[in-house]
Formats: structure tokens, C-alpha cells, sequence
């Protein structure tokens, strides 16, 4: 006896997809017909094509921006991955302190992105700043908003300390999901910690992992808040990047053509780049099976 299936379900999602089609579709739509036209007024524009295009990919300035937000994201998951699984092996499996681990990690989420530059830049002043002060004490010049160098290293620390909880808290949760009986034969075998972890947990948390990678390579390059209050993309141009130079464009140069075609060029940068380390990844994983 055929059963009929029952897609009424549908009907409770519609409205979700709706309202996602109006906030994302439109706010598109008018990004796409600023980027192939010259706008002298609210009245007065020219179709020029693809000439923003052109201009954009030709910037030096948009290169050096891309560059910089490839180096940023590189070393953010070079460095949030692996610290974060250390974190989650390390974390206590049962009783009543996963709870306060799981909260005390969980606080650095909690807190708004701006408010977070905000925090860093008291931490990191050179004269007050906790930071700061210890690192001048120990005899290291150390100044955030005069050396490119130390400008990077706070950048990159924010981050660090912000988001490797995310990625501490998802793989915990896959190492959770894996059966004792793994582990059981495991020390039946004699299995060191290296090969329990390099053939048990490693594979059993490719699901997690690959959430945590893409997430925090479409965040990292997109990040905005936090650099921009700490630095403001200086000193120089040093921490300007691309988020930073196309608000730049949009809204402290007011050319929004420009600033149009370059966001249609992000939003496909992220698009490209996520896709591949999907791939990637789902690749390793499927080697791993056979």
C-alpha cells in the first residue's frame, strides 16, 4: 500500500524563506543596479556597464586589502582549529564542572563585536592598559597604534580569544557524539592517545570541523567591528581590510558604484572560497572512509 507523503510542513517553513527572499533579494537587487551605473543625484544617473567592475578589480588598493584579508583568515584558522580541538580534549567529560566550563567558554560569544574593540583597546593601551603595561614592563616596546606589527598581533589575538570557543564548543560536542565503544576498543588494542585521536576522534568530528572551518573563514573575512574600533584599519593602511576599505568607499568617499561592484566582487570572493574548502574537506573525509 503506496503512502501519500504529507508536505504540509512546507506551509510552517514558507514563511521563513519569505521573509529571508525580502531582506536578502531586494537589498541585492539594488546593490547589482547601483554597480552598473554612475549616480550624479537622486535623480540623475548613467548606465555605465561594467566599467565599476574594471576600475575595482584594477584598485592596487583593493589587492592589498584582499591580500591582507587572506593573510588575517589564514592565520586565524591556522590558529582557532587546532586550538580549539586541543580545548574540547581537554575539557572534562561528566559531572557537574562541564557545566561551568561550557559557560565560562561560552562568554566571549556573548559579547558585542564592537564592544569587544572596545575591551582590547583598554587591554592593549600601552600606559593602562593590562596588556600593555606588561608588555612595555618586560622591556618590549609594545603599541597597537603605532607599529603595524603589534597593530597585527592585537588584531589577531582579539580574534583568537573571541571566536576559538565557538570552534572549542563544536568540537566538544563531536567528541561527545562518539560511542564509548570506540574508545572501549581502542584500549582493548592497546591504542595510544595519538592513534586514538588520530583514527577515532579526528574522523568521527570531519561533520563539526568542516562547520567550524567555513564559519570561521566567512566570519574572519567579513569582520569589520572589532579591527575597525581597535584600529580603525591603521596605523596606515596595515589592518584595512576589505570590509574596512569598502565602507571606506561607500561611505567616507560616497561613491557607490564603486562600493557596489566591489561588494558584488566580495560576496563572490566568500562565495568561491567557501565552496572550495567545502570541497576540500568533504574530500578528506570521503579519502578517509575508503
Amino acid at each position: 500500500m503506496n503512502k501519500t507523503e504529507n508536505n504540509k510542513a512546507w506551509f510552517l517553513v514558507l514563511p521563513v524563506f519569505v521573509i529571508v527572499a525580502f531582506s536578502a533579494i531586494i537589498p541585492l537587487m539594488t546593490i547589482v543596479n547601483y554597480s552598473v551605473q554612475d549616480i550624479f543625484g537622486p535623480n540623475q544617473r548613467v548606465f555605465v556597464g561594467t566599467e565599476w567592475f574594471v576600475d575595482v578589480l584594477g584598485d592596487p588598493r583593493l589587492r592589498d586589502a584582499l591580500w591582507r584579508q587572506f593573510l588575517f583568515s589564514g592565520l586565524v584558522l591556522l590558529i582557532e582549529i587546532p586550538l580549539g580541538v586541543l580545548i574540547a580534549l581537554a575539557m572534562p567529560k561528566q559531572g557537574w564542572l562541564v557545566s561551568v566550563v561550557l559557560v565560562v567558554l561560552a562568554l566571549p560569544l556573548l559579547i558585542p563585536w564592537n564592544v569587544i574593540g572596545t575591551i582590547w583597546i583598554i587591554f592593549t593601551r600601552p600606559d593602562i592598559g593590562l596588556l600593555g603595561v606588561a608588555i612595555n614592563g618586560l622591556g618590549v616596546q609594545f603599541d597597537h597604534t603605532a607599529s603595524p606589527l603589534d597593530a597585527w598581533v592585537t588584531v589577531i589575538l582579539m580574534e583568537v580569544w573571541h571566536w576559538t570557543p565557538l570552534v572549542a564548543l563544536l568540537a566538544y560536542a563531536g567528541l561527545r557524539a562518539i560511542p564509548d565503544a570506540y574508545f572501549q576498543a581502542a584500549r582493548i588494542d592497546g591504542a595510544s592517545a595519538w592513534a586514538t585521536f588520530r583514527y577515532i576522534q579526528l574522523p568521527k568530528m570531519r561533520g563539526v570541523l568542516t562547520i567550524a572551518v567555513l564559519l570561521r573563514f566567512m566570519d574572519s573575512f567579513l569582520i569589520y567591528a572589532e579591527p575597525f574600533v581597535l584600529t580603525g584599519g591603521g596605523p596606515g593602511n596595515s589592518t584595512t581590510f576589505l570590509s574596512i576599505y569598502l565602507v571606506k568607499v561607500a561611505v567616507g568617499q560616497f561613491d557607490l558604484g564603486p562600493a557596489a561592484a566591489f561588494s558584488i566582487i566580495y560576496f563572490l570572493i566568500i562565495l568561491l572560497f567557501s565552496w572550495l574548502f567545502y570541497q576540500a574537506l568533504l574530500n578528506v573525509g570521503t579519502g578517509e572512509k575508503r
